[in-house]
């Protein structure tokens, strides 16, 4: 629950610390004071936008603090350490706006989004503002709210999830039946360009082989003339070759070493390099007689590699991966060859998803259909109870089982209410008063946060437009409900208000330049004369103050 809301330079609040416990807590005070204020900083520091007129005159930013215990809030906490912001039972949101409308925004003291703020606040309280129950006559809410009531959150995410996989089993069959049209005109491309490259049967490393070929092909001549010059150094040249040389040299060397054995070593080495002389020219000689100017085959190497080089131009890749790439065309020709096969199982697979989503959405629909009775009939109750005997709420719940399936199934929700005895129920967007509206909003909002997941419930003066006997009751359903969960409530009526557990009044302080709200936790008697002033105004009288005392009193008896 909600235990301390702390605001600085918001409005008109230059700072403000408001400490809370459970049950029931309300605030009073005159019309402008600062009390929607308030709740307007609590909203914006569980992730509402944020504006940069809302910083107060004079100041840079404005800056919101909450904290919450979690300590029994299970689902909170297992949140919070999923997201790494857990903090052993205590929540701390932080939200700081800038003069030019810039926020930033903290949990636990981490830097984090605004959506990420908001997915928290909505698990931890829920603001019923001023006009909340205009926005219950939209059919999404009322969706909400019948299952929020229901407890349908596992039904309607089963349903969600169905419907996800019968959109994907569609998109994939209407991609293949797409692909289909374009199937022949595709298979006759591929089978061509397979067709070039089987008659070409390009062996793996060939094209290297080729382009290796041709070069000693085009080069044949210079190729023997080189050896012939390079075989006549070493080893044939009449006027010393360096084989004649180097025997030469060995026998000079040889009569030394007879004198000096350190030579003996470089006559070996010298020894050597003759004979390696003797074995370069025989390769010389081998090599140049295999050397054979055979032009039938240089065509026939040059046209293969300029094949080889087309087709790899053609398919854009290099010559050594066209075996690869004919492969990959036979893949796709496979593919499509069996095309049909494919479309049939995607055809076979959104079948199945459509069954398996018609049944989860038959399930929400009986699911809701059995909690719309039991709503409407506590909404109802409570119609009485605020002041409209005879007044009726219905919940229709139509299902139109030929209709395109929907993430949220496929019932259409209305609220429907009759506010006198003997009229037919009307939409809930068509109740011509306003107070009937509001009483009806209203009832609606108990009987759904009885039932609401949230810990803390704040009601920013939705029992405006009802008084006297009615406005009691109000009280009492509010204090009924603290009983179960925190409630705050802005309120204006002493008959609420004598029904709480904790009572802090909003009052606006000026000097004439600047004006500051001020915020008081009453004792019993500052709340006696609070209650007194919201009963009779300017003059408060001892019998004003005793039946203040008197309504508090009973309030605790009830």
């Amino acid at each position: 629950m909600l235990t301390s809301l702390h605001v600085r330079d918001f409005a008109i609040i230059d700072e403000v610390e408001l400490d809370l416990a459970g049950g029931m807590t309300v605030l009073t005070g005159e019309t402008g004071a600062g009390k929607s204020i308030l709740l307007d900083a609590l909203g914006l520091v569980l992730g509402d936008r944020a504006d940069g007129s809302a910083v107060r005159h004079g100041a840079e930013r404005a800056e919101i603090t909450a904290s919450m215990d979690t300590s029994e809030l299970a689902a909170v906490r297992e949140w919070l350490e999923e997201h790494d912001l857990d903090a052993d039972g205590e929540c701390v949101v932080r939200r700081v706006v800038g003069r030019e409308g810039r926020s930033r925004a903290y949990i636990n003291g981490a830097s984090t989004t605004l959506q990420t703020l908001r997915q928290l606040g909505e698990r931890l309280i829920d603001i019923h503002g001023q006009h909340a129950h205009q926005s219950l006559v939209r059919p999404a809410v009322q969706r909400e709210i019948l299952d929020d009531h229901g407890g349908h959150k596992a039904a309607v995410a089963a349903v969600a999830e169905a419907w996800q996989q019968w959109r994907d089993a569609v998109r994939t069959r209407q991609h293949l039946e797409a692909a289909r049209r374009d199937r022949d005109d595709r298979l006759d491309l591929l089978r061509y360009q397979a067709g070039e490259l089987d008659a070409l049967d390009l062996a793996p490393g060939e094209a290297a082989e080729l382009e290796q070929e041709h070069s000693r092909l085009a080069n044949v001549g210079r190729l023997a003339e080189g050896c012939a010059e390079a075989l006549a150094l070493i080893y044939e040249s009449e006027s010393g070759s360096a084989h004649d040389r180097l025997g030469k040299a060995v026998r000079l060397l040889d009569g030394l070493a007879g004198i000096d054995p350190a030579l003996a070593e470089v006559v070996s080495v010298a020894t050597e390099a003759q004979i390696q002389a003797a074995e370069a020219a025989a390769g010389l000689q081998s090599y140049a007689s295999s050397l054979d100017a055979d032009p039938v085959r240089a065509d026939t190497v040059a046209a293969r590699r300029q094949s080889v080089r087309e087709l790899a131009r053609k398919h854009q890749v290099s010559a050594d991966e066209l075996p690869e790439r004919l492969a990959e065309l036979k893949a796709e020709i496979g593919e499509l060859e069996n095309a049909e096969t494919a479309l049939e199982a995607a055809t076979d697979t959104e079948s199945q998803a459509r069954k398996t989503y018609d049944k989860a959405a038959e399930t929400l629909s009986r699911r809701r259909k059995s909690a719309a009775k039991a709503l409407a009939g506590e909404i109802s109750g409570l119609m009485a109870q605020l002041g409209m005997p005879g007044g009726r709420m219905e919940i229709r719940v139509t299902t139109d089982t030929g209709a395109e399936p929907q993430a949220a199934g496929r019932d259409a929700i209305e609220f429907l209410v009759t506010a006198n005895p003997g009229q037919p129920p009307a939409s809930l967007g068509k109740v011509a008063s306003g107070g009937e509206l509001s009483r009806i909003g209203l009832a609606i909002q108990v009987a759904a946060t009885r039932t609401a997941g949230t810990p803390s419930v704040v009601f920013d003066e939705v029992d405006a437009g009802v008084g006297g006997g009615v406005a009691e009751i109000v009280g009492r359903r509010l204090r009924e409900l603290g009983a179960r969960r925190q409630v705050l409530c802005v309120t204006h009526l002493p008959q609420v208000a004598s029904q709480a557990d904790a009572h802090l009044r909003v009052s606006k302080l000026t000097d004439g330049e600047t004006t500051r709200t001020r915020l008081a936790r009453l004792t019993e008697t500052e709340r006696i004369e609070e209650l007194a002033r919201m009963l009779g105004g300017v003059d408060i009288t001892d019998r004003t103050r005793a039946h203040a005392e008197e309504m508090i009193t009973r309030a605790r008896e009830a």
